[in-house]
């Protein structure tokens, strides 16, 4: 009598603790694709945000407007020129 109820004891423990670690599991693929995917998200708003500046940039300096367009980065400041512009000025 004994043995079976330490059987049903450590039949219930290895069940409880399978359990346990597949929820463990789940979890951490669960909490690896949240990351990925917010990652994801991230990467395309920069992606985004460059085209946007670059896009920004060439309407205010093509061949359009042909003005100097300054850009600024910490404490340096170049103007740009589109090159059709300054060939087309000589």
């Amino acid at each position: 009598m004994a043995s079976n109820k330490n059987l049903v004891i450590f039949s219930i423990a290895v069940v409880v603790l399978l359990v346990l670690a597949v929820g463990y599991i789940g979890y951490n693929i669960y909490s690896q694709a949240k990351i990925q995917k917010e990652v994801s998200v991230f990467q395309q708003g920069v992606q985004y945000g460059q085209e946007q500046i670059i896009r920004y940039i060439v309407q205010q300096a093509g061949p359009g407007s042909c003005q100097q367009v300054p850009l600024n980065i910490e404490n340096q400041t170049i103007n740009i020129i589109a090159v059709e512009c300054l060939t087309a000025q000589t």
